[in-house]
């Protein structure tokens, strides 16, 4: 039997065994096949992306879902693919070129594309290479790239057929803009960070002389666009204005008092400024009031003509000059401290502006109502569920989608201008001459489409659309979507639209949301902060094994995750483990016979001690509970229950009860041990492989029993095994738990004592009828040797002075473990040690009890810390009640 080095390394396997996998073809799909398909888009990282800490995080559960249904028979296709990421990009090269004293207006639109296309070239596979460090499995071989040929026949035949339906329009409205980069940008691009400000209150001058009205504002900048002032209709301080006119301060234009139930009554004075060109709720007032619309800003955010004697200033130098002159002219009433959530562009940090301006858009309302519908009838299910509601409330109140930006990177939309009629002509192909008067002379339109735009219509483009390819009629919808909870209206709504209104279906059936990656402390990572947290260097550091579990262990359905290096630390100790135990397994079957039926050999009952069946039984519980929680994404559940199993029933126990079998005479009860301990091995390897997916296919390789690689063999299931689950008993498993129990008891009898492990102890057991007496007669030898027992008494239960004492209940079974501490302690100093940990422990009970009867405390801390105290209560309560009990026994 082929040995295991001494330590598992994670650098010398990982890379090796991935290698063989890929080169292996062990990760592809096929488009036609007999077993049942099951598929996975991955979520395509931008191509300048490093994989970071979220990622791994969303990678591992699509990978273990992958992994486990490639085992369970299903032809499975993750399938892999990159964003081209329109702004990231672009910002990335036009750096570079900074370097060099060059911009990309200097080296035209075709010189600059060059540049990025070769930028991409050398630094496209860079996440690639970091999602194979975590064991991806994709099917690298179907790998898509968003500014593909294929994927940009199927964005122009999208964005044509749409255009044609009427759904796709040209058009004036407010979008978020980027100064610095001089294009819009989406929502998902706005951070908002909190900034101290304050709030002007400005007045207004009645146009017929008779008072002033003063305005509430938190931008005065803005108020050289004003085009009204506007009250709530309800309210009676203002009824009589509604209708007259104000004097704007500053530019000396007239407005109108306009009334609208938007206002609220309590702001301020109750009177607000409207700027429909450059904010979002007065734009829609705007709208509705028919308001006109006064542009006060250049595409560099700098003031432009309409701002008339502030024109050429940037915002804040025009909110000074503004604020100085409103003093001076007796306008300004007072100026309130306050704190502002203002939006900043992710890619250049500057303050994103709402600005009017001419862009390309998708009327989102009739592509909506399918997309709700399916989610309504559970068509497509979104787990957790309360992602559900969220889901159909951004539906319903949904606006058209800005899908144009002024960038150079990306897909080019495809409408050409003529220059004779005017005449759009919106094509798939190039083309030669303008659809309305036949002119040549065209010019296509500048702007790119959003990212956005060619990602929604990813669950299909990736396989071949607009063709009607194999892989479509195969995988399409796909089973599973996998993705944050952050990006459900930005990519999943845009998906379920583009997928029902192009394939008449879903894109997926079931979307999988998780939360972000937050750090111990529950904060959002940043570098700003100095929390980020590298998963490359995480898999140098403790392998990718290690990190993939401390995910699965810990992803509770929607919930934000917060990592922590130290479980990490602790995940790779459980990796060492699994080694470990593996290594002695494997010397212990160094003289195995392998059977010829491999997996299905069973030994003959009358053979297998109670050990054995005892470990069957353990094994029917966790493939019972790893297969309903898998089926039920609790991916928690499912490791958690592993962890338990490998590490403490199987590690801690089964192989230390069995080495007296392994090293003894009876060669009958020896042979029947090892091919129990090959068997249960076997399955503890192919159990772990989704979730650990390097070291199970290391270790499935020096196993006796075995297939081809692990990644291809069956996942184990209670229906498969049943031959070996039989050989399990009720009353096997009942006697071995209890006698687990008394070995624990005695134990920590031991360490709550503080008696060491080499001294031999005598110990007495009090049987609750006669079948305990003889289970723990049976068992004297494991009891003695695994719980370093000079000697055992089986009886009377005796006097209890000066004793530890442990009962133990297990069912209709008891047994109550007692060990004399005279001579093993000193009584007196015991005593006192524990007096010290009653009133320490009795003071912490008083601090918690009295901070979950404070109201305010149990209602605006986080519901894990509450629970967490809560459980520290009652534990407390316990071990206070058990050493008070302990003072009275070695009192006498």
């Amino acid at each position: 039997m082929e040995q295991l080095p001494d330590r598992y390394n994670p650098q010398e396997v990982e890379g090796r065994i991935y290698s063989w996998w890929e080169e292996s073809g062990y990760f592809k799909s096929e488009d036609r096949s007999t077993k049942p398909p099951f598929c996975i888009i991955l979520p395509p990282p931008n191509v300048t992306g490093f994989l970071h800490i979220g990622h791994a995080l969303d990678h591992t559960i699509q990978d273990c879902l992958i992994r486990w249904k490639r085992m369970n028979g299903f032809n499975a296709l993750w399938m892999p693919g990159t964003d081209h990421a329109g702004i990231a990009t672009q910002n990335v090269v036009e750096k570079e070129l900074k370097k060099e004293g060059l911009s990309r207006e200097k080296l035209g639109r075709e010189k600059f594309l060059e540049r990025v296309w070769a930028w991409k070239k050398q630094y496209g596979d860079r996440i690639y290479r970091q999602m194979r460090r975590l064991g991806d499995s994709c099917d690298w071989e179907r790998a898509v790239f968003t500014l593909d040929d294929g994927v940009s026949k199927a964005v122009r035949k999208a964005f044509v057929h749409l255009y044609k339906k009427n759904w796709i329009y040209r058009g004036q409205r407010l979008v978020n803009w980027s100064g610095p980069l001089e294009t819009a940008i989406s929502d998902l691009e706005v951070e908002y960070h909190q900034v101290k400000s304050a709030i002007w209150h400005i007045r207004y001058a009645l146009e017929d002389g008779s008072g002033t009205l003063i305005v509430a504002t938190t931008r005065p900048e803005t108020l050289l666009g004003d085009t009204a002032v506007a009250v709530n209709p309800e309210d009676e301080r203002y009824k009589h204005l509604i209708g007259k006119s104000v004097i704007l301060p500053l530019l000396k234009r007239k407005i109108p008092i306009i009334a609208d139930a938007y206002v609220d009554v309590a702001f301020g004075s109750g009177v607000v400024k409207i700027t429909p060109a450059h904010d979002f709720n007065d734009y829609k007032i705007g709208k509705t009031h028919h308001l006109p619309f006064i542009n006060i800003l250049t595409k560099q955010t700098r003031m432009n003509e309409n701002a008339g004697p502030y024109q050429g200033l940037s915002v804040q130098e025009a909110r000074k000059r503004v604020l100085e002159d409103l003093k001076q002219q007796g306008l300004l009433e007072k100026e309130e401290p306050h704190t502002l959530n203002i939006g900043h562009c992710s890619r250049s940090g500057a303050v994103v502006e709402p600005f009017l301006s001419e862009q390309w858009f998708v009327r989102t309302e009739a592509l909506s109502i399918p997309a709700k519908r399916v989610v309504e009838s559970g068509t497509t299910k979104i787990d957790p569920e309360s992602w559900t509601k969220v889901y159909l409330h951004w539906m319903n109140i949904i606006e058209d989608w800005c899908i144009s930006r002024q960038l150079w990177w990306g897909h080019r939309i495809p409408a050409w201008y003529c220059q004779d009629c005017k005449h759009i002509t919106v094509a798939e192909a190039d083309p030669k001459e303008c659809e309305s008067c036949h002119s040549h002379h065209l010019s296509q339109d500048e702007d790119v489409l959003d990212t956005w735009f060619s990602s929604a219509l990813w669950p299909f483009s990736t396989m071949g659309w607009p063709t009607e390819t194999e892989a479509l009629k195969t995988f399409y919808p796909t089973n599973v979507l996998v993705t944050g909870h952050d990006i459900l209206f930005f990519w999943v709504a845009r998906m379920m639209m583009m997928g029902l209104e192009f394939m008449k279906d879903v894109p997926f059936r079931k979307v999988i949301l998780h939360g972000i990656v937050r750090d111990t402390q529950g904060r959002k990572m940043s570098k700003s902060l100095g929390n980020s947290v590298d998963p490359v260097e995480m898999i140098d550091k403790y392998g990718a094994d290690a990190l993939r579990f401390s995910f699965l262990a810990h992803i509770y359905s929607g919930k934000d995750f917060k990592f922590s290096e130290q479980r990490t630390e602790g995940y790779r100790n459980f990796m060492n483990k699994i080694w470990n135990a593996t290594r002695f397994s494997l010397t212990a079957l160094g003289d195995f016979q392998v059977p010829q039926d491999g997996t299905k050999a069973l030994p003959p009952k009358a053979q297998i001690s109670v050990f054995d069946q005892w470990i069957i039984r353990k094994l029917q519980v966790v493939e019972d509970a790893v297969e309903d929680a898998m089926d039920q994404d609790r991916f928690s559940d499912a490791a958690t229950a592993l962890y338990h199993f490998v590490w403490y029933e199987f590690c801690d126990w089964y192989i230390e009860f069995i080495k007296p079998i392994i090293n003894g005479s009876n060669s009958n009860e020896r042979a029947a041990t090892q091919l129990v301990l090959a068997q249960v091995l076997n399955r503890v390897v192919r159990l772990l492989h989704p979730f650990a997916p390097f070291i199970s296919e290391e270790l499935y390789q020096k196993l006796p029993i075995r297939g081809k690689a692990c990644i291809l063999d069956q996942f184990p299931a209670t229906l498969l095994d049943r031959g070996l689950l039989a050989l399990a008993s009720d009353a096997a498993t009942l006697e071995v738990d209890l006698v687990k129990e008394v070995i624990s008891a005695i134990r920590n009898i031991r360490g709550e004592n503080r008696i060491s492990p080499a001294v031999k102890i005598n110990i007495r057991l009090t049987p609750g009828d006669g079948d305990v007496q003889k289970i723990l007669g049976n068992n004297r030898e494991a009891i003695t040797s695994m719980g370093r027992v000079e000697n055992m008494e089986i009886g009377e239960e005796g006097s209890l002075s000066q004793c530890a004492v442990t009962p133990i209940v297990i069912g209709n079974t008891s047994v109550k473990v007692i060990i004399p501490l005279k001579g093993l302690v000193d009584i007196d100093e015991e005593i006192k040690r524990i007096e010290k940990a009653v009133e320490k422990m009795s003071k912490d009970i008083a601090t918690l009890s009295g901070r979950l009867n404070n109201e305010n405390f149990v209602k605006n801390a986080a519901e894990d810390v509450v629970e967490t105290d809560r459980k520290l209560l009652e534990q407390n309560k316990v071990q206070v009640e058990m050493m008070r009990e302990s003072l009275l026994r070695l009192r006498g």
